[in-house]
């Protein structure tokens, strides 16, 4: 139930708090003096669409917040799944929305997506628009009723799941019928790719391998040059330069002699003895590589081609011989399923059929209860349009088997008669835009106890009725809020009477400013604003005199 709205910087609103009671409450002002803010700004807290020109003139952002107590169960399930906890059953919900178009939104303090409103929003209110009346004229949506008051949307999940996955297979074995000549040019392009990969013989880490050998075999000439020095300088050329070997052997030899001089120096001589064993081995080992050096212009030529292969691998199919491999394995694997194709398609055929059984009994089972529900529908609805000044009303559910849908297997229509001796025909051919409004309440009527949501909005249903018609519906819609919180924004002072809690919207000006507040109105209140409603400009005793009629006192 909504409990509080707090609305700030919303069109004509500066600032406002409304607090709402259980029961049926009624908004009512005059043309323009803001009730449809109001339910804009509830509708902005369910997470529904904002327009920056909601933000009020000279102001940077709108905020808006709700709180909510004694939540119904399907939304404390959304809001548990969604990580949001709640504190004594209560339930703050608060948007803010910017002229840059950025929204900040709060679930009980914590930070949340419009995303998440919504999700949460349909549970907690449904607003009931004068546009609903003429969702009547659409026969694709008069199904979603039917399956609301039979309580259908588990079982129509549940096959929605199935024909989805009914739906996909299908689609599968379409693309695959009418894809045999790509799946021949695929199949060719996959050969031709696999036999030039794997003639290749790539192995992991060649490429490093053949760059450093290439590195070596192109410079072998200066690298010869550079270690033939290197020898020079340490081991000397045997007669005229004794090389730094030789210099360190002398070196080594004075320290020796030092060491019988001076037991201290015994350690120093050991350690430079070890400097020059290790030089020798050193003097050894660049000798040898030096050696080792040849000019191989033929391997160096391999190794060339060998890498503009590569290469050329690398530019088709990945940017190391890695990723080549691994695409060696994804192009086998694709090549694999195109040959099974035929073997594949028969088993999504048999897949096919299985689902498409499995589908159908679900339907089946839905369409019986369908039937059953339009009929206790038809009744209910026209009993309660009866009620509404519509003495003759007959109503009807037309129903024809189709193929296979995301509804399942039916089609069903609303049909209806308003006046005695009339066949009944599709709703569009026969209702005004006042029997629209009063067939739609008596549906909201009928589903009242169905709906999930804990609070029903109202927005000008009552337009088009007058007279006799306008107590009743008010009746209907006192009836409603006797289950669940009602609000309602009304121009019919038979419809206010009948409120719980009345709100007046009224709009004023100052410093050159329209400002808008909302009061909850005593009874001496609720006479004066009876009144105005009943004589307009010029409110007459006659006019009170109504309005205390019809407040009973």
């Amino acid at each position: 139930m909504l409990t509080e709205l707090y609305i700030e910087n919303i069109a004509v609103i500066e600032k406002t708090n409304i607090e709402f009671s259980k029961g049926f409450n009624v908004l009512t002002g005059e043309t323009g003096a803001g009730k449809s803010i109001v339910i804009d700004a509830i509708s902005a807290v369910l997470g529904r669409r904002t327009s920056r020109e909601l933000v009020r003139t000279g102001a940077s952002s709108a905020f808006v917040s709700a709180t909510f107590e004694d939540i119904g169960e399907k939304a404390k399930n959304v809001l548990l799944e969604l990580g949001y906890s709640l504190e004594d059953n209560k339930l703050l919900i608060e948007r803010e929305f910017t002229l840059a178009g950025k929204n900040i939104c709060r679930i009980n303090g914590r930070p949340a997506a419009v995303s998440v409103l919504r999700d949460v929003g349909q549970y907690l209110i449904n607003i009931h628009g004068q546009h609903e009346s003429y969702e009547l004229m659409s026969p694709e949506l008069h199904i979603g009723y039917i399956d609301a008051l039979g309580s259908l949307s588990d079982l129509l999940s549940d096959y929605r799941v199935v024909y989805d996955e009914y739906k996909e297979v299908s689609r599968i074995l379409n693309q695959k019928e009418t894809d045999d000549r790509d799946r021949a040019r695929r199949a060719d392009i996959l050969c031709f790719q696999i036999d030039e990969i794997e003639a290749a013989n790539l192995t992991a880490g060649e490429e490093e391998a053949l760059s450093s050998e290439r590195q070596v075999l192109s410079n072998s000439a200066k690298l010869r040059e550079l270690f033939y020095s290197a020898s020079y300088y340490l081991g000397g050329d045997g007669s005229d330069f004794p090389g730094g070997l030789s210099l360190v052997s002398d070196a080594c030899d004075n320290i020796d002699t030092a060491s019988t001089l001076v037991d201290s120096v015994s350690e120093l001589s050991q350690r430079l003895r070890d400097c020059y064993y290790e030089l020798q081995d050193i003097v050894s080992d660049i000798s040898r590589e030096g050696d080792n050096l040849e000019d191989d212009p033929q391997r160096l030529e391999e190794i060339e081609l060998r890498l503009d292969l590569i290469n050329k691998l690398e530019k088709k199919y990945g940017s190391s011989i890695e990723e080549i491999l691994a695409y060696l394995e994804e192009i086998k694997i694709e090549l694999e399923g195109i040959k099974k194709f035929a073997e594949n398609r028969e088993k999504l055929f048999e897949k096919q059929s299985e689902l498409y059984a499995i589908a159908l009994k679900k339907a089946q089972i839905i369409s019986e209860k369908r039937i059953k529900t339009a009929a206790e529908f038809s009744k209910s609805v026209a009993d309660k349009m009866k009620l509404l000044d519509m003495p003759s009303a007959k109503v009807e559910v037309s129903h024809k088997i189709t193929d296979l849908s995301e509804n399942g297997i039916d089609q069903m229509e609303f049909l209806v008669s308003t006046n005695a001796g009339e066949p009944v025909k599709p709703v569009a051919k026969v209702a005004s835009g006042g029997e629209l409004s009063r067939m739609m309440l008596s549906i909201k009527t009928v589903l009242s106890s169905s709906d999930p949501t804990d609070t029903l909005i109202f927005d000008e249903v009552d337009t088009g009725i007058s007279g006799s018609a306008a107590r009743r519906v008010g009746d209907a819609l006192k009836e409603v809020s006797a289950s669940t919180q009602a609000l309602c924004v009304t121009h019919l002072p038979q419809i206010a009477a009948l409120a719980d809690s009345h709100y007046l919207i009224r709009k004023t000006e100052s410093e050159g400013r329209t400002f808008t507040q909302v009061n909850l109105l005593d009874m001496n209140g609720r006479v004066e604003e009876l009144a105005r409603i009943i004589g307009g400009v010029n409110v007459t005793d006659a006019a009170y005199d109504f309005a205390k009629e019809l407040l009973g006192i």
